[in-house]
């Protein structure tokens, strides 16, 4: 048994397992006790391992892809926007929109949940092992015009092709959330030399993988937003060729009510009451000596002052 015991280990740090090596000597009390049997006790080892480096994975994967912080469907409020079908919402996680190349826009007011529902299905890709990547229009934009400057445009289309999920949206001007997102938060349009970098991006993706888009503008708005109307022509002709439109009719909840009443201003504390001396007591006398004298003594020092100079001088000598 320990020279098993000893090979088991050996072989797991050869294959570099240090979750199931740490699970072996539990595993095997277990196994003792008779609280598992076999097939559970070989199961428990590789189980242990995958679950720690799955969420490893998912960690480092949702860093990567700028989806933090993470949003899920389960932590949206339905009953806020009720114009949505949560059955609809909820097909969409199972991310066949993805195999079938699709593109998903979510149109709606701001603040009605555009950017959570994106995100959310960015990380329901993320855990189901999609690659997803997740940026600002102005932000690609700039790492276009930037790439097209040093001569990698062809390599920096190719590295945003790669991305299983990629969502974009117009909010203000054109803002996008999601897997391998690309928005502008910015109040400035895209410019008219920036329109068709943009385009080939999309043209790279187009009817090869799946992008996701949130937008407050329509679409007969993408004109003025890109300063190109041919160019928006083209770019919504490619959006909309295989696409799934989710429209949210309903108020911000950024803006609702809050629930939470105003602070009550505290109390004030009164002064303390000053301190009278004793008018009776042993203390008495002190206090009738010493008072007059000092009301006697200030009174004396207030005539002073407001005599002139020369009759202060002449007081002052005559004492």
């Amino acid at each position: 048994m320990t020279n098993t015991l000893d090979r088991n280990r050996a072989s797991l740090v050869g294959l570099r397992m240090p979750c199931a090596l740490e699970a072996l000597d539990y595993t095997m009390r277990q196994l003792e006790r008779g609280e598992i049997g076999a097939l559970d006790a070989i199961d428990a080892l590789p189980a242990e391992e995958h679950a720690t480096r799955e969420t490893r994975r998912i960690g480092v994967s949702l860093k990567t892809s700028r989806l933090t912080p993470p949003k899920t469907l389960e932590s949206f409020d339905f009953t806020f926007q009720p114009s949505l079908d949560r059955g609809r919402i909820m097909a969409l996680a199972q991310l066949d929109f993805v195999a079938r190349a699709e593109v998903v826009h979510f149109l709606g007011p701001p603040g009605t949940g555009k950017s959570h529902l994106a995100t959310a299905l960015g990380v329901a890709a993320v855990k189901a092992g999609r690659r997803v990547y997740r940026a600002t229009l102005a932000e690609l934009i700039e790492a276009l015009g930037r790439a097209e400057r040093e001569g990698r445009l062809i390599e920096k289309i190719c590295f945003l092709g790669r991305s299983s999920l990629p969502s974009s949206g117009l909010r203000g001007r054109i803002c996008g959330h999601g897997p391998s997102s690309t928005s502008t938060r910015s109040a400035t349009s895209p410019s008219r030399q920036a329109a068709p970098i943009c385009s080939s991006s999309v043209n790279a993706r187009y009817e090869k993988a799946a992008m996701i888009l949130t937008s407050n503008r329509g679409f007969a708005e993408w004109g003025e937003v890109f300063g190109d109307p041919v160019v928006a022509t083209a770019l919504l002709d490619r959006l909309l060729r295989h696409a799934i439109v989710v429209q949210i009719e309903g108020a911000s909840y950024r803006l609702r009510a809050p629930a939470i009443s105003s602070p009550s201003t505290p109390a004030r504390t009164p002064p303390s009451p000053r301190r009278r001396p004793q008018t009776t007591g042993p203390t008495a006398k002190k206090w009738s000596r010493w008072i007059p004298a000092r009301s006697a003594t200030v009174q004396a020092k207030r005539i002073s002052m407001s005599l002139p100079s020369s009759d202060r001088n002449a007081s002052t000598g005559d004492r």
